[in-house]
């Protein structure tokens, strides 16, 4: 069974960092493309950037120069380090496999 886990949220200043990581088991993580995605309070969820197997990245203009996907295949964990943070990033963040698995998300709140 795929599971999904989420960690490395939490409440930080604006213009602070996090590092989230979302580690994968019951999967050949390697051969999937990983998305991370984030829902607002009383908004739809929203594609903030992909990875893909092969390692190829994609942003929403939004985060663009701010925060940065990556993977370690060998660890089976995708990685979203968010930079330069603003209070428009404050959101549940969910990490996503292939086109079917997801995880049960870290809450980012940025906020003086």
């Amino acid at each position: 069974q795929v599971q999904l886990v989420e960690s490395g949220g939490g409440l930080v200043q604006p213009g602070g960092s996090l590092r989230l990581s979302c580690a994968a088991s019951g999967s050949i993580f390697s051969i999937y493309d990983m998305g991370w995605y984030r829902q607002a309070p009383g908004a739809q969820r929203e594609l903030v950037a992909t990875i893909t197997s092969g390692g190829s990245t994609n942003y929403v203009d939004s985060v663009k120069g701010r925060l940065t996907i990556s993977r370690d295949n060998a660890k089976n964990t995708a990685y979203l380090q968010m930079n330069s943070l603003k209070p428009e990033d404050t959101a549940v963040y969910y990490c996503k496999e292939g086109n079917r698995y997801w995880g049960q998300g870290t809450q980012v709140t940025v906020s003086s």
